[in-house]
């Protein structure tokens, strides 16, 4: 490993899921604006649906999720009328959109939810909106609570993918993350995922995490292909203590180094490609045949608050605490606490808490910033004309890549094409924060602090 490469991984910058970036976000935007943005949507608007659900069993330290812990059902029980109220809300602004082309239950821990609160919730979904025959509707998992009697809830409802949060099969980095999870229990729930019908399967990995060794990551790679999933993400785990105060369990001299942490992100993603995964973006993997490798290969890839994407919805429409959604118009993040979430609705007023309407260069940038994180390769000048723009906009950017290109990691053509090379793949987020034209006044107007590039 070179010294210019730990240079570059030891940087910080957003992970670009939107762009502009939540710390942007202002209280400007009201439920009357989001609601005028709602009543405009029209046949030709697909929508997608994102659904927070922010509690789980016991927080893992590590978590970087807006959740919170209980063992009590009754806050689950309310919490999923007051979010069938939400959405009902939601459909009265709705004038006549197109249809739901993808559902996707997000948390914390959303499976939680009692079962005929899920099917209760699917219920009113397809009777608010029209869902299309091809939708993906998918729910994230932990594999500790996945039985038979819950798999087979989510396949009558309707979900046809579910990941898992595996993280690492490790004992010791489990104790070290607070998150104890034996192969066996993934083993297991995969199997009556399966055995239910969900064939779609993604699991979630991290690297970065305390206590891990090269030899650890590489047996957690081992055992993932082993059980099969079409999907895999690799995400490296960002320690923040500062906005996560549970991460302060963490022993910060049992995380990797940051020459560490790249021989980690490294040995995963090269063992993942040997065992015949494609490379997706920064952090995915998918079989050949799984919608995301399809999705790559004919450049429909999408990324926004979930990550790397397929979702081809148009309107982004969030419901629960903390939600983040994201219309034509611009950002619509919801109240962030329980108690102030559900006075609102309860009020008849949309939650929104703040958000950020989207200028045409804000477009214009988040399309370049995209497609770098997607698809590795950008040509500006055709993303300029389909804003009305020239070249000379970006400028300042542009000079920006300077230091990239002469350490080989980013090629900028004489014809305005900005190409990630193959040793700048990992470093994606560098190039793509060239184009942030919010990122110079982070630190100094919002105090937002990032994570480490790789």
């Amino acid at each position: 490993m070179t010294d210019t490469a730990l240079t570059y991984a030891m940087r910080t910058v957003p992970r670009y899921t939107s762009y502009p970036t939540a710390p942007h976000f202002h209280s400007g935007i009201t439920d009357e604006v989001y609601a005028e943005w709602l009543e405009k949507l029209g046949p030709t608007d697909t929508l997608s649906l994102y659904l927070h659900v922010p509690y789980c069993r016991e927080i893992c330290h590590y978590c970087g999720c807006h959740t919170k812990a209980t063992r009590q059902e009754a806050p689950l029980v309310a919490y999923a009328q007051t979010l069938g109220q939400e959405l009902e809300l939601i459909a009265r602004h709705l004038k006549s959109p197109g249809p739901v082309k993808h559902i996707h239950w997000g948390g914390g821990t959303p499976s939680l939810l009692p079962e005929a609160s899920l099917r209760d919730l699917a219920g009113l979904m397809r009777v608010l909106f029209d869902f299309a025959p091809d939708m993906e509707h998918a729910i994230e998992l932990d594999p500790r609570v996945v039985g038979s009697s819950l798999a087979h809830t989510l396949a009558e409802i309707g979900v046809n993918r579910a990941s898992l949060g595996v993280q690492d099969f490790d004992p010791e980095v489990q104790k070290a993350i607070g998150r104890i999870q034996p192969y066996e229990i993934v083993e297991q729930a995969t199997a009556h995922l399966r055995a239910a019908g969900l064939e779609n399967l993604n699991f979630d990995l991290m690297y970065g995490l305390p206590a891990q060794s090269v030899d650890t990551i590489r047996d957690t790679v081992a055992r993932t292909v082993g059980l099969k999933p079409g999907r895999v993400a690799l995400f490296g785990y960002a320690h923040v203590p500062w906005m996560k105060k549970h991460q302060k369990l963490i022993d910060e001299g049992t995380l990797p180094s940051p020459a560490e942490r790249l021989e980690l992100a490294d040995v995963a993603r090269r063992d993942l490609i040997d065992a015949g995964y494609v490379a997706i973006g920064l952090d995915h993997f998918a079989r050949e045949d799984d919608s995301m490798a399809i999705a790559i290969r004919n450049g429909d890839l999408r990324r926004n608050f979930q990550g790397y994407t397929t979702d081809q919805g148009e309107q982004l429409i969030g419901a629960g605490v903390s939600s983040i959604g994201r219309l034509t118009q611009g950002y619509v993040q919801n109240i962030p606490d329980v108690g102030n979430w559900r006075r609102a609705i309860l009020a008849g007023k949309l939650p929104v808490a703040r958000g950020l309407a989207l200028s045409t260069e804000d477009l214009l940038r988040g399309r370049i910033i995209e497609q770098l994180m997607t698809d590795y390769r950008c040509d500006l000048q055709a993303v300029c004309r389909s804003y009305g723009t020239d070249i000379e906009t970006l400028k300042g950017s542009i000079a920006a890549l300077g230091e990239l290109v002469r350490d080989g990691l980013v090629s900028l053509e004489d014809d305005g094409v900005v190409q990630i090379t193959r040793a700048g793949q990992p470093y994606v987020r560098l190039a793509a924060a060239a184009f942030d034209a919010y990122l110079a006044d982070s630190h100094a107007n919002t105090g937002a602090r990032h994570s480490m590039a790789v």
